[in-house]
């Protein structure tokens, strides 16, 4: 090693060692750290945020629907498909085992409907049969809306009718809606409950089953507007010109015994037998007639008392009916005139629109 390498490897052995004696700023200390950390406030940060919120919401979301959120994690929630698959009878278990007194009250609805649904209830309510009550959806809409709101009062039996159609009196969509009442009632039945059916453009003013006398098979209504003496027969009316009676099929009682499902199976084999065509526009109300009248003869009947059970075409038409036969007026159904907006204006007119002021006495709440 020459003496110039040595004197060179010795000054370099005596100096210091320094990093650097320039201080850090704070942008090149920013500079040299690592950069494997992602803020969640940068565009990237945020899609990797929202990717988990998704994952977890699918995973997770079952299980805290059913512990931690009875009304869902998101406003659709997986929650609804679990009523797809609940059935009839899981429901009619559900609604008739939780309030004790072997009765369901059955209405239909497809959503059109939805704002009569939450206002008949809201005048069941007063009479507190609430919990008696299963409806019967006629769409998904309906279906998930009840459930999400008063989870096990709503089923659908498939297939579910179009919607377009159902709600249109005298359209091959509303026969198809309401010919399949009788296997509903029937159904029903069979599992041994009482049933107790009724439209939803109804109002209750007073508690139907106080008129619910004796032990018949089937309870029912008249629908003529023709006014009978306050204490007429219950026997079932003489046919009239068509060579039936005008029985209303909006509401009735039944047992169950085998002359009311024997009722109902005569009501099934009727509309069997007059399907819907553009010629004859048929509902299930003349089934349901020809049912009773051929049934007559073997099956206990009983007609309502018309002042407690009037038609819409005696109860809005007739001024001076109404006050004589005041304070005994049970359910009052808004029939004998067509059109939601037309419906809804009539009770309003009467004060039995109950949803604009009373909605918060509704299972459903405010729609």
């Amino acid at each position: 090693m020459s003496s110039s390498s040595s004197s060179f490897l010795y000054k370099r052995q005596q100096q210091p060692q320094q990093t650097n004696s320039t201080p850090i700023s704070p942008k090149s200390l920013s500079n040299t750290q690592p950069r494997s950390i992602i803020s969640f406030f940068t565009p990237t940060g945020l899609f990797i945020l929202l990717s988990l919120i998704l994952i977890f919401g699918v995973f997770l979301n079952p299980w805290m629907n059913d512990t931690l959120m009875p009304h869902g994690f998101f406003t659709r929630n997986s929650g609804d498909s679990k009523w797809k698959e609940y059935t009839l009878s899981e429901a009619v278990k559900f609604v008739g085992g939780n309030n004790g007194s072997g009765t369901v009250i059955v209405c239909a609805v497809s959503s059109p409907y939805l704002p009569f649904l939450s206002n008949w209830l809201i005048s069941i309510s007063r009479f507190k049969h609430q919990e008696k009550v299963l409806v019967i959806a006629e769409d998904y809409k309906t279906l998930f809306l009840v459930n999400q709101r008063w989870p096990g009062h709503a089923v659908l039996v498939p297939p579910a009718p179009e919607d377009s159609s159902a709600h249109k009196f005298g359209s091959q969509g509303f026969f198809n809606f309401t010919s399949r009442r009788p296997r509903h009632l029937l159904h029903i039945l069979e599992l041994g409950y009482n049933v107790m059916y009724n439209d939803v453009d109804m109002v209750w003013l007073a508690d139907p089953f106080t008129y619910l006398e004796g032990k018949h098979d089937v309870y029912f209504t008249d629908d003529m507007t023709a006014i009978k003496p306050l204490k007429h027969s219950n026997a079932l009316p003489p046919p009239g010109k068509k060579g039936r009676t005008y029985i209303c099929s909006c509401m009735i009682f039944l047992r169950p015994t085998a002359g009311a499902k024997l009722v109902m199976k005569k009501w099934i084999e009727e509309l069997q037998d007059q399907p819907w065509s553009k010629k004859a526009k048929a509902n299930d109300q003349p089934g349901f007639n020809w049912a009773l009248n051929k049934t007559a003869g073997q099956v206990d009947l009983y007609l309502l008392p018309q002042a407690a059970f009037p038609s819409g075409g005696l109860y809005f038409k007739n001024k001076t009916w109404v006050e004589d036969t005041k304070g005994k007026h049970s359910i009052i159904h808004n029939n004998y005139i067509v059109g939601f907006e037309k419906k809804i204006q009539r009770f309003r007119d009467f004060g039995l629109w109950l949803v604009d002021e009373h909605s918060n006495e509704s299972p459903l709440g405010k729609l």
